[in-house]
């Protein structure tokens, strides 16, 4: 089985180690044409993962032609480049794995929905692949897992089985596909709000509080969105929010910490050199929060930050001055 990784940053890089150390025939895709000539001559991506020695059996390529013989597709890229990635026009046979998480900037669309709107109804043949998978911590052979959602249990079973790599990766699989989109998605915003808490000096009361809190919106959300809220207990929503919100590998993190000791938001995607999800994924769930009436104070702080409309200790003052509530007021209601 040949398989196509779209997206040559540090999860596509370390999604075609892992499928090339299995023996799998792996074209890497991406679009910088000088990237990916240092990485076939060096077999090392030095910018995104330099841990990683590629496999003799991943071949770097700008190339679309190697693409077309691939049975598998899996789209690495940003959640903002999708659509544009799609254009790639992966066969109409071919089972796509999402492994990006986000929400597609300025529309809001789950990665699915993106999919369908760009290749037509290939629910069936349609995955999306999350969990608390650092990709640093992945090529270092650290235990990790994941989930395969799909609403076909064939398709989640086959991409299953073809990620499973024990000791390294255990896969496990779901049919929720809304709330394991929904749980990458929105994790990464928390995360920045934790790297913006570590940022300002507060302890570990704080960052507990903004999680679990924030853990509560995201079932909220997911709710209301159709997703189960049970689904945000397991590996793609408490256990990707903590990996993200409490490593120092994670970009979201980072981004966080670097705009509470006072860079903005330019200076501190530059600074990081990487895309961080949860910025554009702030700005999308705020306005599908309000359309949806949602409440969830903690995503439209983090987002009003951002954005500059107010300034963080405002924030944070606004969050604690609220008018008392019971911990379990809420009560989740699905579509």
């Amino acid at each position: 089985m040949r398989v196509a990784v779209i997206g040559a940053g540090s999860w596509g890089t370390a999604l075609a180690w892992l499928l090339g150390r299995k023996g799998l025939p792996v074209s890497l895709w991406g679009r910088d044409a000088e990237q990916i000539a240092c990485i076939a001559a060096e077999r090392v991506n030095r910018r995104y993962l330099p841990e990683a020695r590629l496999p003799d059996t991943v071949a770097p390529t700008t190339e679309t032609a190697p693409l077309q013989a691939c049975a598998v597709w899996v789209l690495a890229v940003p959640s903002g480049a999708l659509r544009e990635a799609l254009r790639l026009c992966p066969p109409p046979d071919a089972t796509l794995i999402i492994a990006a998480k986000g929400l597609e900037p300025d529309t809001g669309k789950l990665l699915t929905q993106v999919v369908c709107e760009a290749l037509g109804n290939r629910e069936a043949r349609t995955a999306v692949l999350s969990g608390p998978n650092l990709a640093v911590e992945l090529v270092r052979g650290a235990p990790t897992a994941s989930v395969a959602a799909s609403r076909s249990l064939a398709c989640a079973e086959q991409v299953q089985e073809l990620l499973m790599t024990p000791p390294i990766l255990r896969v496990y699989t779901s049919d929720d596909v809304v709330g394991v989109e929904l749980g990458g998605a929105l994790k990464n915003v928390y995360a920045i709000g934790a790297g913006i808490s570590d940022g300002l000096g507060f302890g570990d009361n704080t960052k507990a509080t903004l999680l679990t809190r924030g853990l509560a919106e995201m079932m909220r959300f997911g709710a209301a969105m159709g997703a189960s809220p049970e689904t945000f207990m397991g590996l793609t929503g408490v256990g990707d929010l903590f990996a993200t919100a409490v490593s120092r590998l994670s970009r979201n993190y980072r981004f966080g910490r670097a705009i509470a000791e006072g860079k903005t938001v330019d200076e501190a995607r530059a600074l990081l050199g990487q895309v961080a999800e949860g910025y554009p994924t702030a700005l999308a769930a705020q306005t599908l929060a309000t359309q949806l009436g949602v409440e969830m104070p903690l995503l439209h702080a983090i987002a009003d930050i951002l954005t500059g409309k107010r300034a963080t200790h405002d924030a944070l003052q606004g969050l604690m001055t609220r008018p008392p509530k019971g911990e379990r007021e809420f009560r989740f209601t699905t579509l």
